[in-house]
Order: C-alpha cells, then sequence, then structure tokens
C-alpha cells in the first residue's frame, strides 16, 4: 500500500474518535491510547515504576507518562527502545486480538504508524503469531524518516528487500544504500539504524528472529 494524499491519514495515529472502517476495509492503525494502556499493563505486570522502565529505555519518565496517558506522538525509536526495555519486539504492542488463521488478509494487518509528523513510517505486521521464531514486517517509510539517534542492538538475524524507493542501512559504521529489488542480511547484535535518504516514499520487507521489531 503506498501512501497517497487519499490515505494520508494511515500516516498518523489514528484518532480514538474516527469512525470504524467498514466491512472489507482495512484495519485502522493503533492509537496511541492502545499502545500506552498496553506498555503500562506489561510494566506493572513486572512489576517496574515508571521511573525504572524509564531509565531502563532511555527516555524520560515525563515522555514515557505521556505515552501511557495516550497522549504525545512517540517515535518508532522510542517505542523499540520501550519495548526492548520490556524485553519484548514492538509487535507485541500491536496485538490486539488473536488471529486464529495463519493467513493474514491485506485487512487484517497489524498496524502501527510512527515517527514525527514530518517524517512518518507505518509498520504493518505480516505474521499471524505473536509468539513464533520469526516475523515479517512491512515499513512504508517517507523521505528524511531515520533512527540515527538511536542505533539498535539486539540479538538474532535480519533479512531486509527494498520492494519500492531508496532505503539505507548503516551496520556497525558500514552504510548500504539499496534500491527497489536490492535485499540485505546481518546480524542484529551488530548496531544498526536506518533511513530514508530519498525523495520518495520507501516499502521494505523485513524479517527478524527472534522477533524484536
Amino acid at each position: 500500500m503506498h501512501p497517497t494524499a487519499h490515505d494520508s491519514d494511515a500516516l498518523r495515529w489514528h484518532s480514538p474518535g474516527s469512525a470504524a472502517p467498514a466491512a472489507g476495509a482495512e484495519r485502522p492503525p493503533l492509537t496511541v491510547q492502545t499502545v500506552g494502556n498496553e506498555i503500562k499493563r506489561l510494566r506493572k505486570l513486572r512489576g517496574r515504576t515508571l521511573e525504572q522502565l524509564a531509565t531502563q529505555a532511555g527516555v524520560s519518565a515525563g515522555l514515557l507518562s505521556q505515552v501511557e496517558r495516550g497522549q504525545g506522538n512517540p517515535s518508532f525509536n522510542t517505542l523499540v527502545q520501550v519495548a526492548h526495555a520490556l524485553g519484548i519486539p514492538v509487535a507485541r504492542l500491536m496485538a490486539g486480538e488473536q488471529l486464529s488463521s495463519p493467513v493474514v488478509r491485506r485487512t487484517e494487518r497489524r498496524r502501527l504508524n510512527l515517527g514525527a509528523n514530518d517524517h512518518p513510517v507505518l509498520m504493518e505486521l505480516l505474521t499471524s503469531r505473536l509468539d513464533s521464531a520469526l516475523e515479517a514486517i512491512r515499513i512504508v517509510a517517507e523521505p528524511g524518516y531515520s533512527t540515527e539517534d538511536t542505533p539498535f542492538v539486539h540479538d538474532g538475524e535480519e533479512f531486509g528487500i527494498v520492494l519500492e524507493g531508496t532505503h539505507a542501512v548503516n551496520v556497525g559504521g558500514a552504510h548500504y544504500v539499496l534500491q527497489a529489488g536490492d535485499s540485505i542480511s546481518y546480524s542484529s547484535t551488530i548496531p544498526h539504524w536506518y533511513e530514508n535518504p530519498g525523495d520518495v516514499t520507501s516499502v521494505s520487507l523485513w524479517v527478524v528472529t527472534p522477533p524484536s521489531f
């Protein structure tokens, strides 16, 4: 799904006041409130205070408090840091109802829309189970999107292929600019970050094991 002016709302957090999708329409993106509630639930389940989790995630307690209350516009980087501090993949925050079928229809994809308003990113979970050994993620990133300020380091391996546009990956200081059709694989234990250095929206597919996104 390539973002257009017609579906520009898909590049922002879904408003709780928006109308429910019609039958056959795509699943709306999760709200900040939904994600915040899940973070708060998992934090309390692990017996951590808000300040403790904020310190472990490397974010301010004020920012984390806003997210838990369903306020603000947390970036993808922020949610990755919080999720990893909780010991879960980001996709866990997209849980919603469980899918009973191994097939994920286009209209059933769990969606999370993140990033600053000027550089949004849409993340869709393509695998049905949240407890699998791997996960597949479709990422739609606007020009200028970058996670350089918060490189990721975690267990496992990653594979990515660019479907549209340009998507760059920096692995251990080596910068790889990928065009449509190019793919890359690497160990996730090496510090890595992503960006869209092009002037058009990029669409890419990522497979991660064990789940981390």
